[in-house]
């Protein structure tokens, strides 16, 4: 009989972080499923990776731009090491809401300094959030709103502030949106000046009183002499936004939801588990940790097994837990950074303002490719200590006859949910060698079983 416990602690540690092994697991079910939420919901009482061993290593990654190692490197070994998964994984969750990327603003530090802002900020007041991404450098080059001035307008930045980044299309009019640019004029970036022999200073954001619209403006049938602060803070009392945001969040932690674009003619999947999350962000004033608290707690979630793709950020991350031997920030890391951008998502780098299309999107014919390669190649590593761990646990369990052998590798790599199909196929090829006895084959018949199952379908699910 299935261990329910286990398998809901799983799923929970997948969605809310990058999965767990074993031994942790059976820590936080010791824990308890509520209490464990918790202590996702509140890192700050974890120790925090130790980013100075990564640059005593790693120098180049203090400023990834110098030099042409890719600039996520830091975030992934933050990713993969951490104690406090869920600040990480809504790290990314904001990154594809705030889709900023390098390729137009040209300075990975600019857009790291971003990413650290959603670690800092993420599981706070979204409105807060909100108002320190439009101040935030990155943004306000990304969005051209260094261009929007007094006497000349851009509605850029306004534009997708109210489409893409709080209230959904439908829920405002054009007027709003030139109201709204004009609430920005004069938020800008400091004067630049050259760069150092060893890259560039950074950016900071500045107020100039003289390039700001300071005129009676109407903006969602309200009227004032409004700055954006003021706008951010009406857009933040909307249902639109609660309904909005709320969306974003049961896509991500929950099931794919269509593409943002397609939100105004398609409903939700669970218009029930939306509006039960959105409710808690208008009594919560905009709070991520409330609404995170329902979210995890609840039905829809815990039933919401096999329900996603997996993200190349996933894959990468889940799989450097799984196999272990990251740890440690050895020659190599930038291009093990490098991996999820091979399977489509370059970090630091979204193609878009509407940032990645996810869901089925993932998993195209070159992108399905180059997921199974990486993780086929490293559950193939018997180097990897994590990998060394998997087949010591099956050789402690004996002889094993090949629907054991079976059930037994796919509880280790995670248990994904297999299919009666897949586990038929998997113990057809088992059987053809027999019973797994620990002679001198048995390590590459694991090793071989281990491809087999990351390979699955079912895998590329979480």
């Amino acid at each position: 009989m299935p261990d329910h416990s286990l398998t809901q602690m799983a799923h929970l540690m997948r969605r809310a972080g990058f999965g767990a092994l074993p031994d942790e697991l059976e820590e936080r079910i010791s824990k308890g499923y509520e209490e464990t939420v918790e202590e996702l919901l509140h890192p700050e009482a974890i120790k925090p990776v130790d980013q100075y061993e990564l640059l005593r290593y790693q120098p180049w990654t203090w400023k990834p731009g110098t030099l042409s190692n890719p600039g996520p490197t830091s975030w992934v070994y933050r990713m993969i090491n951490t104690k406090r998964p869920l600040e990480e994984k809504m790290t990314l969750f904001w990154h594809n809401v705030f889709a900023t990327g390098v390729s137009k603003v040209d300075h990975w530090d600019e857009v790291a300094d971003m990413i650290d802002l959603f670690r800092d900020k993420g599981l706070g007041s979204y409105q807060a959030l909100l108002l320190d991404v439009a101040r935030n450098p990155a943004m306000l080059f990304w969005l051209d709103n260094n261009q929007n001035h007094a006497t000349a307008i851009n509605e850029n930045w306004g534009r997708e502030l109210l489409e893409l980044f709080s209230m959904g299309v439908g829920a405002y009019t054009e007027e709003d949106v030139k109201e709204c640019s004009r609430a920005f004029t004069g938020w800008t970036i400091s004067r630049k000046i050259p760069r150092f022999p060893y890259g560039r200073f950074d950016w900071s954001f500045e107020y100039l009183a003289d390039d700001h619209d300071d005129g009676e403006k109407t903006f969602l049938g309200e009227t004032g002499r409004f700055n954006g602060d003021d706008i951010i803070e009406i857009i933040c009392r909307q249902p639109a936004t609660a309904t909005f945001i709320s969306r974003h969040l049961y896509s991500f932690f929950v099931a794919d939801e269509v593409g943002v674009p397609a939100w105004s003619e398609t409903p939700p999947i669970d218009p029930e588990a939306v509006k039960t999350l959105a409710n808690t962000f208008m009594e919560s004033n905009s709070d991520m940790r409330s609404v995170l608290r329902v979210l995890f707690n609840s039905d829809f979630f815990k039933k919401a097994r096999s329900s996603k793709v997996r993200s190349p950020a996933e894959v990468v991350v889940g799989t450097m837990k799984l196999v272990g031997g990251a740890d440690f920030p050895v020659p190599g890391y930038g291009e093990l950074a490098r991996q999820s951008s091979y399977m489509g998502q370059d970090l630091l780098n979204p193609p878009s303002v509407e940032g990645w299309h996810s869901g089925e999107e993932w998993i195209d014919s070159g992108n399905l490719i180059e997921r199974i390669n990486f993780m086929t190649h490293m559950v193939g590593d018997l180097e990897r200590p994590g990998v060394r761990q998997m087949v010591d646990d099956l050789r402690s369990k004996g002889s094993l006859q090949p629907s054991e052998f079976v059930d037994a590798t796919i509880d280790l790599i995670g248990s994904p949910r297999v299919g009666e199909e897949s586990r038929k196929e998997l113990v057809n090829h088992a059987s053809k060698r027999g019973d797994l006895a620990w002679n001198e084959d048995a390590t590459q018949r694991s090793l071989e079983m281990f491809k087999l199952v990351v390979s699955l379908k079912e895998h590329q699910l979480v």
